[in-house]
């Protein structure tokens, strides 16, 4: 009896401190509502590699507009300070040019083509102009070296636009910056499996940004979760309340068990 005690003990002080680095803030159904059972075109509705619709162009934002979606995009700094709306920390992929975003004005950033096109790389308030709130927006922020500058000049635009929105990031540090600067807005913690760290991580990191136990520190609305199986850390944050955001879905079917699906390469529904 005494050896079983002992280990019901022990189960139970590790999930009490699972629970503790893991557990999210709680979000009200009001203030999650724009997302709900929402399907965010991921980067705008755009038309994959043929650069026919690129990527986070005004061209997708305004086609996700027209189509009912929400949008999911990314944000982060020209070398002259300016928010701007581009994925990669490299232009070369889209661009064509082997420099990285932050290394290059806003007007050298606007002279480059996305994929070819006639669509160049938007100022963040031009695409707030164009969305004027016809959709919900999933704004993620890129971790860089001036992640603080990024977050002031973010959220300025964001206090300034009438329309629904949430943050997200991959970075704790920019989630736990939104918590203390901005505690009403709904934050996220964009996390992947540990193979998807591992790169760039030592292994203790990786395997703490995959289990998303820095939610101690930024506490999250939601987790937006890639499509993958779900370690047992996630799972009871999102028994704790976390909202359920899964990226980047490609067939229909990826909604369930989800509150809020990212999606690319098909048509579904406004809502599920």
């Amino acid at each position: 009896m005494g050896f079983l005690f002992k280990s019901l003990l022990r189960v139970g002080a590790g999930c009490g401190l699972i629970g503790y680095l893991a557990a999210p803030a709680q979000v009200s159904e009001e203030a999650f509502r724009p997302f709900q059972n929402r399907y965010i075109a991921h980067r705008g509705l755009h038309s994959g590699k043929d650069g026919v619709v690129p990527e986070n162009s005004l061209a997708a934002f305004a086609a996700a507009c027209e189509n009912g979606y929400g949008i999911e995009l990314d944000v982060q700094l020209s070398a002259d300070g300016q928010v701007v709306v581009f994925h990669d920390d490299n232009l070369k992929r889209v661009c064509g040019v082997n420099k990285p975003v932050c290394a290059l004005s806003l007007k050298e950033l606007q002279s480059l083509s996305l994929l070819g096109s006639e669509e160049t790389i938007p100022l963040f308030s031009d695409v707030l102009d164009l969305v004027a709130g016809r959709g919900p927006l999933i704004v993620e922020l890129k971790n860089g070296r001036q992640n603080k500058e990024l977050c002031e000049k973010t959220l300025a635009l964001l206090r300034a636009y009438d329309g629904p929105f949430c943050v997200e990031s991959f970075a704790p540090d920019i989630v736990h910056w939104f918590r203390l600067n901005a505690p009403d807005i709904v934050r996220g913690q964009l996390a992947c499996s540990i193979e998807g760290y591992a790169k760039e991580s030592p292994k203790p990191v990786a395997f703490a940004m995959s289990r998303c136990l820095m939610n101690v520190w930024s506490r999250p609305h939601f987790i937006a979760y890639e499509l993958t199986k779900k370690p047992i850390p996630v799972r009871f944050a999102e028994l704790l309340g976390a909202k359920r955001v899964c990226w980047t879905s490609r067939k229909p079917g990826d909604e369930v068990d989800q509150d809020t699906v990212i999606f690319e390469g098909y048509r579904p529904e406004g809502w599920f």
